[in-house]
């Protein structure tokens, strides 16, 4: 069977489970680490198919969350960024018992815009997964380059994602397509009404592709779940605002007791 990377420090009492975004690796929360592993047991997870854990083809949803939780402590917080965000709300829906809070950061439970509902235009999805096959590592620096606009350190927040993916084996055109469909069909707003687990949803005012306007929807939609939005991070709150999404993910462990 294949097997994940994963890799387990920290001497904090709960475990948490951290998942990446699309095209990334878990060397991007290397900023949070230090100041995190005294408070959790983190838990640095490579997505299949991403990064260290390249024996994956395309999955859906489905299959990621299954494949994450086969190897996850018993019971932990889990938290996900953007598409990683999708696979924790995924292990919250399907085995609620072995999480003991959900956080998602910059993430939707619906990343497509329809209708009324804000998101990333369908076919600024399909353009980046015909633009993969054509100039593969030029289409991921762009969708790099979307997460960190128009925060004040965006240039070098930019650089520091692109040598995170630089930094670990790339993920093959199948796995990132796989990624990019999840982000296009998924659709959890209406099974996440139902979710008992305590949950805080992280945005950042300025996220090109979380649009901040969820927030307000879904605290209409979830009463039971939490929102912060910070001010002036965009779709990378962890990277240009480490110490503020430190301090929420301390506040939130301080709830659950």
């Amino acid at each position: 069977m294949s097997k994940l990377w994963w890799q387990t420090k920290g001497e904090g009492k709960d475990d948490l489970v951290l998942l990446h975004g699309w095209g990334l690796n878990a060397e991007v929360w290397h900023c949070i680490c230090a100041e995190l592993s005294s408070h959790f047991r983190l838990h640095l997870v490579d997505l299949p198919g991403y990064g260290r854990s390249q024996s994956f083809g395309a999955l859906s949803l489905e299959e990621m969350a299954d494949i994450v939780l086969a190897q996850a402590p018993e019971q932990a917080i889990w938290l996900g960024w953007s598409l990683g965000g999708l696979v924790a709300s995924q292990v919250a829906l399907s085995h609620p018992e072995r999480v003991k809070g959900l956080v998602t950061i910059a993430s939707s439970p619906c990343f497509t815009a329809q209708g009324d509902w804000p998101g990333i235009k369908p076919e600024v999805l399909a353009g980046f997964q015909q633009q993969l096959s054509e100039d593969f590592q030029r289409t991921v620096e762009r969708f790099l380059a979307l997460q960190t606009l128009g925060t004040e350190t965006a240039r070098q927040d930019a650089r520091r994602l692109k040598a995170v993916v630089l930094e670990q084996p790339m993920p093959g055109v199948e796995v990132l397509n796989g990624g990019l469909e999840i982000l296009k069909t998924a659709d959890l707003r209406e099974p996440l009404r139902q979710l008992t687990v305590p949950f805080l949803r992280l945005y950042g005012y300025l996220d090109g592709l979380v649009p901040r306007k969820i927030a307000g929807l879904l605290d209409e939609q979830w009463p039971q779940s939490e929102a912060v939005i910070f001010p002036k991070a965009a779709h990378a709150p962890f990277i240009s605002h480490p110490q503020d999404v430190c301090l929420a993910l301390e506040a939130f462990q301080k709830q659950l007791g």
